[in-house]
């Protein structure tokens, strides 16, 4: 064990991906990684923001490769793997953090889009995860960050497919923890609460919605994005080496 306690959280020569990674907590977790010394693949449907975040990367004097990636495709996924792998040599950490946010009361729920959902929410984070595991193996610091919510555990009202799907997400988690843990491959998740992102804006723009997000934290406020960083990075690097198959809540207090 290392006596530099700040050695703990060191990711110097380390590559991580990050899928939904061009905006919101996935961005966060991008700069935050890049500072620690990571080499951050940028992974999300939209070339030019995932080319902004790479440039925010590279101007700080990091390392990162924007590889624009649909997660609802299989084979996106496994060509977001291939390019990291033959862009930078290897694996070490993988967070799945796209997320498709559909919602409604289940009533009105349809084919498509509950297809739409868990091919987004659980489909593509296993399929991914999949792919990857071999390279986290042979990295020696193996880790996957599996991002699911707060209500994976406290479901809403009109949120059913998106809170089920990251509940099985949790799941999921705890499976692959079990089943790769021979591989040395660590897999844990993050469940956030309420964070002041693009896909929370429009519960926040409606002051009595806003308000009642606020009263359920202990907190009583809502997370900036780069709230994010630090549990992220705990679970990406060897701060956390005797965790797997564990969750943690960064979610203000919602579910104490």
């Amino acid at each position: 064990m290392t006596d530099d306690v700040a050695e703990l959280f060191d990711l110097e020569g380390r590559v991580a991906i990050v899928t939904g990674g061009s905006r919101g907590l996935g961005r966060a977790m991008c700069l935050g990684f890049a500072r620690a010394g990571a080499k951050v693949v940028v992974a999300s449907r939209k070339a030019g923001n995932c080319e902004a975040v790479v440039a925010e990367i590279t101007d700080a004097g990091g390392e990162a490769l924007a590889v624009p990636t649909h997660v609802g495709r299989p084979e996106e996924l496994d060509r977001l793997v291939e390019r990291t792998v033959g862009h930078f040599g290897g694996l070490h950490i993988l967070v799945n953090n796209a997320a498709n946010p559909l919602g409604g009361p289940l009533a009105e729920v349809t084919e498509l889009a509950f297809e739409k959902s868990y091919a987004v929410n659980v489909r593509a984070p296993l399929l991914l995860a999949a792919r990857a595991v071999e390279h986290l193996s042979l990295s020696g610091h193996g880790s996957i960050i599996n991002v699911i919510t707060a209500g994976a555990f406290r479901p809403g009202e009109s949120l059913g497919l998106y809170c089920s799907g990251k509940a099985a997400l949790w799941n999921l988690t705890k499976v692959m923890a079990r089943e790769w843990a021979h591989l040395g491959v660590r897999v844990n998740a993050i469940a956030p609460g309420p964070f002041r992102t693009d896909m929370m804006e429009p519960t926040y723009a409606v002051p009595e919605l806003r308000d009642a997000v606020v009263a359920s934290t202990l907190l009583k406020r809502v997370a900036e994005p780069e709230e994010i960083i630090g549990a992220a990075l705990f679970l990406a690097s060897d701060a956390s080496s005797y965790v797997t198959g564990s969750v943690l809540a960064v979610d203000g207090g919602i579910l104490a």
